[in-house]
């Protein structure tokens, strides 16, 4: 944002020895007393008003000039573009069983604000059910992708499956055209692979190939999802399991893979500098030339 600040603010004490010079050093003149002199003061006095107002202008401004008002603009040029995120995302029936908390409801909230603070990475979505498929692929839009996510509803891709593996392979297609340094893909689900048309180790090695690391989230009480699946996934990539009976519990999840998976974005910052002393100095100069056009044709300062 632009802003305008003065290079040199000190030198607005320099008013000081004018302001004491006005004060105590007033010029004398020889004086002749004659009567009715007040008349004649009184009405130099109202001719004389101009002569100070100059001379104050061209003081006032100068000043300014050499405090060096300059307009700053600082330019941030970004190096990189962070991570890329995967978001993978169960909405088979379980996610919205009756009887249970809206855990899909609660997902999309807390997955919502993890998408806001990654505002420097691409993100994609893949949800699956009976099957998997790509909501959206890897992209800056943020808004866009809140959209999408708003929109997601459980049912979309079946009701009666959990086809785990296949939503990894279609997670790794993200990431096929992807030059991002980190890679990183976040599954949850509250259930375990009970069908697929993409078998795990073909998964696997398409996650490996393209470098890409898995966070596993399993949401819901013990025995709601196979957990060693889960572990097993995370481990094989390099990533981490975790485990979330909560919504608090869930929140802290996403939270801490936020500070395990932090962006260093680079960049340089440059200040633009425009100065504006040119202005008050002008000001300055046409009060001065006035004032002493005045006073020569006065023949008196």
């Amino acid at each position: 944002m632009d802003k305008i600040i003065f290079e040199y603010p000190w030198a607005i004490l320099v008013v000081i020895p004018f302001i004491i010079c006005a004060i105590f050093c007033k010029i004398r003149f020889d004086a002749l007393i004659f009567p009715h002199a007040v008349l004649l003061q009184k009405s130099a006095q109202k001719r004389s008003y101009l002569l100070p107002l100059l001379k104050w202008i061209s003081i006032i401004f100068l000043i300014i000039a050499l405090m060096s008002p300059v307009i700053e603009n600082k330019i941030e040029i970004q190096k990189n573009r962070g991570y890329a995120i995967g978001l993978l995302l169960d909405i088979s029936r379980s996610m919205n069983a009756p009887g249970y908390v809206n855990k899909f409801a609660i997902v999309k909230k807390i997955v919502r604000e993890f998408i806001k603070k990654r505002k420097h990475d691409q993100m994609g979505i893949v949800v699956f059910a009976d099957f998997a498929y790509v909501a959206s692929p890897l992209t800056y839009d943020k808004s866009m992708l809140l959209k999408i996510l708003d929109n997601l509803q459980v049912g979309m891709a079946g009701n009666r499956y959990t086809a785990i593996y296949d939503a990894l392979f279609f997670g790794a297609k993200l990431f096929k055209t992807s030059n991002a340094k980190s890679k990183v893909i976040i599954l949850l689900t509250d259930g375990e692979n009970n069908t697929q048309t993409v078998p795990f180790d073909v998964s696997l090695r398409l996650l490996k190939k393209y470098g890409i690391k898995v966070y596993t989230i399993g949401i819901g009480n013990n025995g709601d999802f196979n957990r060693a699946e889960l572990v097993k996934i995370a481990k094989e990539t390099g990533g981490m399991f975790f485990s979330a009976n909560s919504k608090e519990k869930l929140k802290d999840i996403y939270s801490e893979i936020d500070k395990l998976e932090k962006s260093e974005i680079k960049s340089d910052k440059y200040i633009q500098k425009s100065y504006l002393y040119p202005y008050p100095l002008f000001i300055a100069l046409i009060s001065l030339l006035l004032y002493l056009y005045i006073v020569n044709k006065r023949g008196a300062a």
